[in-house]
C-alpha cells in the first residue's frame, strides 16, 4: 500500500503550520510509527541536529562552525531544518536550501542533508521528511529540487529515485 501525501488525500494532519505533520491513524500497512511527528527544527535542536550530522558524514564536525553556521541558517527564511521525531525524541532530520540560479533563471531548491538513525529506517520516516522538504521547496517557487548523495550509498539513491528523483547529473568535487 502506498501512502498519498496530497494535501486533500493525506492520512496525516497539519499542525500549526504547512510544515508540521503528525501521523494521524495511517492503517494497518503502513510502517509510520504512530507518535511520528516532522516539524521545524529550532535553536533547541541544535544538539540533536548535531549528532545526526556527525553521523551522516561519519566524523566529529568543528562544534563551533557548526553552531554558527546553524544559528545563522536558521534565521535564513531560504533554508529549513526539519525534525522527526517519536515521543519527542529526534531521530531524524532533513533540510532545504533554496537559491536563485543563472542557468535556470529561477528558484532552485536542494536536499542538503537528510539523516535518518539506522533503527528507523525504513518506516517512511524519510517519505515524511521528503514532504515537507517538498512543500518547502514549493513554498518558495523553486521549479525543482536538488539532492547529491554519494556514491557509495546506493540504498539512498534508491529512496531518492523511489521518491521520483532522476539520475541526470554528475558531481565532481575538488577538495582544499
Amino acid at each position: 500500500m502506498k501512502l498519498h501525501l496530497s494535501i486533500l488525500h493525506s492520512p496525516f494532519s497539519i499542525l500549526h503550520s504547512p510544515f508540521s505533520i503528525v501521523a494521524r491513524d495511517p492503517g494497518p500497512f503502513s510502517m509510520i510509527p504512530a507518535s511520528l511527528k516532522i516539524r521545524l527544527a529550532s535553536f533547541e535542536d541544535e544538539q540533536a541536529i548535531y549528532e545526526m550530522i556527525c553521523g551522516l558524514e561519519n566524523a566529529v564536525l568543528d562544534r563551533g562552525a557548526f553552531d554558527f553556521i546553524f544559528r545563522e541558517n536558521l534565521q535564513n527564511e531560504m533554508i529549513a531544518y526539519f525534525i522527526a521525531e517519536v515521543e519527542n525524541m529526534p531521530i531524524g532530520m532533513g533540510s532545504c536550501h533554496v537559491q536563485t540560479l543563472l542557468h535556470h533563471a529561477s528558484y532552485v531548491a536542494e536536499i542538503q542533508e537528510m539523516f535518518v538513525y539506522e533503527a528507523y529506517r525504513s518506516m517512511d520516516v524519510g517519505k515524511m521528511l521528503m514532504a515537507h522538504l517538498v512543500e518547502f521547496a514549493k513554498s518558495k517557487e523553486a521549479i525543482q529540487l536538488e539532492v547529491t548523495s554519494r556514491a557509495y550509498r546506493e540504498s539512498a539513491h534508491r529512496f531518492y529515485q523511489r521518491e521520483g528523483f532522476e539520475k541526470s547529473h554528475v558531481k565532481l568535487v575538488r577538495y582544499f
